[in-house]
């Protein structure tokens, strides 16, 4: 009897795990809210930011599995380093993110409380991006006095498994797996209003080690389309307050080419962010969303606060 009970609990444990080893932070990539991606600055400007990032919610599960009150709470640090450059004439940067995050995750399996804890480095992230159309590059006394008024640009951002994986553990920060998102952006000001508007798609490649049960299987999943807007409004130079909102589609989860049709995400999210000056080099932005619709996956209230340190110049 005693034994039967042992393994029904490791049972329970073990579904638990299962399920939340595909949840928290890989699936929020595609639920970026980032008001003002494509507005471009002078030639060689340079920013360091720290993000401090407070996410606590649910987990839709969309009855794929007997689980009840799942939720999860963590937190999340980001070190990014921002540098734009002149790509043939025209207005480029590069973004380069490096994160660790800390999480406590509970839920109830057949009457039973079950709870984990991890902690360690996510996929770091690199991005670049280009203008098409409105943002030559331009050196600062250029850019100085130019007015913004309709930008066009492209980016491509990338997802290097660089995070904590084990094949031999279920939860994971890390994805054990490359990502890409192309992505176009629209901005485009009037007077102290801005509007923008972007369109990606994120792609896959296959975790070869995704475990179940006593071995690894290969895990895939579907691509994910994404749509972002932003309206904002300038108070003055550097103070800006804007409303955001997104929408995702598609990602269906495959192990070894089984397709599970009930994992497709269908979701969306708004929020506003706030950008406030500190002297010449510094500034703070704070960001709150939340989920308005999801269907499958995590259902949470995001608090960012972003400090950043700023300067112009070519590094000697």
């Amino acid at each position: 009897m005693l034994d039967r009970d042992r393994r029904m609990r490791t049972l329970l444990k073990l579904i638990l795990l299962a399920v939340f080893a595909a949840w928290p932070l890989q699936e929020l990539r595609a639920q970026d809210l980032a008001p003002r991606a494509y507005v471009i600055t002078a030639e060689h400007s340079n920013a360091v930011t720290i993000t401090w990032a407070f996410y606590d919610g649910g987990v839709n599960f969309n009855g794929t599995v007997p689980i009840a009150n799942a939720t999860g709470t963590y937190y999340v640090s980001i070190l990014s380093y921002y540098h734009s450059l002149s790509f043939f004439g025209r207005s480029a940067n590069l973004t380069a993110s490096v994160p660790y995050a800390i999480g406590n995750f509970q839920g109830d399996v057949a009457g039973q409380s079950r709870s984990i804890y991890r902690s360690g480095l996510l996929d770091s992230s690199f991005r670049f991006s280009v203008n098409l159309l409105g943002g030559p590059a331009m050196k600062p006394k250029e850019m100085a006095k130019w007015k913004q008024k309709r930008l066009l640009g492209v980016s491509l951002k990338v997802l290097a498994p660089t995070g904590q994986y084990s094949s031999t553990k279920l939860v994971n920060w890390g994805a054990n797996r490359w990502g890409f998102k192309p992505e176009m952006g629209y901005s485009e000001r009037w007077g102290h209003w801005v509007v923008d508007g972007y369109a990606g798609v994120w792609l896959y490649t296959e975790n070869s080690a995704s475990y179940d049960g006593p071995v690894t299987k290969p895990q895939s999943e579907a691509p994910v389309g994404s749509l972002e807007g932003h309206l904002s409004y300038d108070l003055r130079q550097r103070l800006w307050m804007s409303l955001d909102g997104n929408f995702w589609y598609g990602g269906i989860t495959s192990l070894s080419g089984i397709q599970n049709l009930e994992t497709k995400q269908t979701g969306s999210r708004i929020g506003a962010t706030a950008s406030f000056p500190i002297g010449k080099h510094q500034s703070i932005k704070v960001s709150y969303s939340d989920g308005t619709y999801i269907r499958f996956g995590g259902n949470y209230q995001n608090l960012s606060v972003a400090w950043q340190y700023s300067w112009l110049g070519r590094p000697k």
